[in-house]
């Protein structure tokens, strides 16, 4: 029976309009048996998808908490009311970021959904371009609270520890970030902080393969027909966008020669963006992937290292010092492959970088420099601090 696509339905997409607008798949995957599981949805810019993720957590004395709320359509709730079934209601939801427009948006509605859940967000919100207080932005006001620096004066402090990065100010706008230790199951959840990266394209970004396949092509008269090995061409490239905007293994196309070439491209509909394919692929870029990907290693995404934690390296250092003091076995990020089998040393491990420097190959973060030159040179950003 073919699905509904009203199932999929998000109807505030135009708050935050990028891929894959108003409809948007849901997939559920039990992690640790009747206690902790993943949903994951897709989100992308121009055909660079990538998984977003929230994860569910059973409690002791019955009830649910929510970490990074996703979109709240039919099928997810559909999927997250047959656990409600099972374990009881949900009790606690959880945002722990301030910055991330693509988690902040979905708590609003998704409370509403689950009105006996208290939302416990991060401190320091913000919003652009104007400063608005949370019931503005949609959060219930009555049951919205910002979580304690201390975490033992939560309600579900028995069963959690947590750690708080941040703010870490950046002229304009702040970031934070707060992990959750889950001491049960010996989990660890963290929204952007680390990933990894996987070799084979993440299930929810094959239910519709499309933007993977637009990205596996050489030049925009290439008809790349569906294959496994497109698939994972496709999602490599994807990957070496999503982390460097502009890798040294890419060379762009001069717009007016990108329209001339788009005459010669097989498909010129809308959703094939007219024909226009302005990449040109150099012949060693899965070197670039590789070397990103570093065997599976956990990794600090490049725009955090350039752009956000170097302007709190001692700050940066002594949280991930306090993770890694938890005894977890795994690591359940909101983006990327999951779940992570990881210990305390491997996580610290991946902050290396503020003490030796940038992981990945050093051409591929030309952009991201220039990028944190430029917001220096206009003083829109604070200056990047010393390596420790």
């Amino acid at each position: 029976m073919n699905p509904n696509p009203n199932d999929f339905s998000w109807r505030f997409w135009h708050a935050v309009p990028i891929y894959p607008y108003s409809k948007r798949r849901t997939i559920r995957k039990e992690v640790i048996k009747d206690t902790v599981w993943t949903f994951d949805q897709l989100q992308g810019i121009f055909y660079v998808v990538v998984p977003i993720r929230m994860t569910v957590v059973k409690l002791s004395q019955g009830g649910l908490l929510i970490y990074a709320p996703v979109a709240p359509t039919p099928e997810c709730i559909r999927l997250v009311k047959e656990l409600v079934a099972q374990h009881g209601d949900v009790k606690y939801i959880i945002l722990p970021t301030i910055s991330g427009l693509e988690h902040k948006v979905f708590v609003g509605p998704f409370a509403r959904y689950f009105p006996n859940a208290q939302v416990f967000v991060a401190p320091s919100q913000w919003s652009f371009p104007l400063n608005l207080p949370l019931n503005w932005l949609g959060f219930p006001s009555k049951r919205t609270f910002i979580l304690p620096e201390n975490c033992t004066k939560t309600p579900f402090a028995d069963e959690f520890d947590y750690a708080i990065l941040g703010p870490i100010y950046l002229g304009p706008g702040k970031f934070a970030e707060v992990a959750f230790f889950h001491k049960t199951t010996s989990t660890l959840l963290v929204t952007d902080s680390v990933v990894v990266i996987p070799e084979e394209p993440p299930e929810i970004v094959q239910i519709d393969p499309y933007p993977l396949l637009f990205h596996a092509r050489d030049n925009s008269w290439e008809r790349v027909f569906d294959s496994a090995a497109n698939r994972r061409k496709g999602w490599q490239r994807v990957s070496l966008f999503a982390f460097y905007f502009r890798p040294s293994v890419l060379e762009t196309t001069k717009l007016g020669q990108a329209f001339r070439d788009s005459f010669k491209a097989p498909d010129r509909s809308r959703k094939a963006y007219f024909g226009l394919y302005p990449f040109k692929w150099q012949k060693n870029w899965k070197q670039s992937f590789d070397a990103l990907r570093g065997g599976g290693r956990l990794l600090v995404a490049p725009i955090l290292q350039t752009l956000i934690l170097n302007r709190a390296p001692q700050e940066t250092i002594d949280w991930a010092d306090k993770i890694a003091s938890w005894d977890f076995q795994r690591i359940v990020p909101c983006h990327f492959d999951c779940p992570i089998e990881a210990s305390p040393s491997q996580f610290r491990q991946a902050f290396a970088f503020l003490e030796k420097g940038y992981s990945g190959f050093e051409e591929d973060f030309e952009l991201l420099r220039e990028i944190d030159e430029g917001l220096n040179r206009l003083g829109i950003v604070p200056p990047r601090k010393e390596k420790i």
